[in-house]
């Protein structure tokens, strides 16, 4: 039986992703009638801008609300997929674990099920399969780009054309270094593999209760993901932050770049989106699911990136592009001076 009920996570999940009023309407076949020449626009502008080798075209989606919850959903099932397996092999069954199961469907399925609510856009990376590739697709969520034009009373044009820019620059980090794509996945998969602790987390729950009887805090930023780590599963938690936090920054840096150039509204558009990630209602949600460390990765990348340029210049960044053993450790992440003294 699978650990997550995914039908249940799938239902939950479109519930609450709801819709937009104009989703499926002109605005939206329009929007996606043009989105396709947009990104191929912004893709070379963002491989000058990087100097990073763009290869083919993705494909170019506008999406539902509901729609990417349900791709999200499925990439998920995908990556969990062997770990499930060798849960499965363990011999454990009964109504306690099918009850736990549909628990953390509905879990799963309302978190991103409310993420749908509030993402832009997404560079949905290519997976393996056993009888296709998946992925290596654009997607913008139509009814949230619509609502963010409408609410702050952006340019169309403009709006979508920033959004494609940092996009792009995501697909570039995966096609134009060779080696990221299998690192990252590799980086998942280690997570993923160190999530099904031999004692069922029990000797984590002890320590747990070790650290609330001295009075040490519980949860950081990481979340519920970071309160239930082990010591291995926090180093890796800590290398795909620090990995998340450069690739994160430098699409960030990018599209401002480039929108000061290009987007007349580009200064207004990027104060609005800061703001919008500092809502302080948001705050004790992303603390407790781990997404308040997704976006701290934006504050914190930017900053490395706009350091290392102060100190050596922004060709000195190419640097990490050429081997895993060139990425920022997330100590880095805060002290590009080290980092810089370290591969120059």
């Amino acid at each position: 039986m699978s650990a997550v009920h995914w039908p249940s996570a799938e239902r939950v999940a479109r519930r609450m992703a709801g819709s937009y009023p104009l989703e499926g309407t002109y605005h939206e076949a329009l929007f996606a009638s043009r989105a396709p020449a947009m990104v191929e626009k912004a893709a070379l502008l963002v491989a000058e801008e990087t100097g990073l080798q763009w290869a083919g075209l993705p494909s170019v989606e506008v999406v539902s609300r509901a729609d990417w919850a349900s791709a999200n959903l499925g990439s998920f099932e995908a990556m969990l997929a062997p770990a499930e397996e060798r849960l499965a092999g363990n011999g454990r069954s009964g109504l306690g674990r099918r009850l736990a199961s549909r628990l953390m469907g509905v879990e799963v399925g309302a978190l991103v099920g409310i993420l749908s609510r509030k993402v832009l856009g997404q560079y949905e990376l290519v997976l393996p399969a056993d009888d296709d590739e998946r992925g290596d697709t654009i997607m913008f969520v139509g009814g949230n780009v619509l609502a963010m034009e409408r609410a702050y009373e952006f340019r169309p044009d403009e709006f979508r054309f920033w959004v494609a820019l940092h996009e792009c620059t995501h697909r570039l980090q995966f096609v134009g270094v060779p080696w990221m794509r299998d690192y990252f996945l590799s980086l998942v998969h280690e997570l993923i593999d160190a999530s099904f602790p031999d004692d069922g987390g029990r000797g984590r729950i002890r320590e747990l209760r070790e650290a609330a009887r001295r009075g040490r805090p519980l949860m950081d930023e990481a979340g519920l993901l970071g309160m239930l780590a082990t010591p291995e599963q926090r180093a890796l938690i800590d290398r795909m932050q620090a990995l998340m936090s450069l690739l994160e920054g430098h699409g960030h840096v990018v599209m401002d770049r480039i929108g000061a150039r290009e987007l007349v509204t580009q200064d207004r558009m990027s104060r609005v989106l800061k703001a919008r990630r500092l809502d302080p209602r948001m705050k004790a949600f992303l603390r407790a699911t781990g997404l308040e460390m997704k976006m701290r990765q934006y504050e914190l990348g930017e900053r490395f990136i706009e350091g290392v340029e102060r100190h050596a210049g922004f060709d000195a960044l190419d640097r990490v592009w050429e081997g895993p053993e060139h990425l920022p450790t997330l100590e880095e992440i805060s002290d590009p001076a080290a980092w810089l003294e370290r591969v120059a």
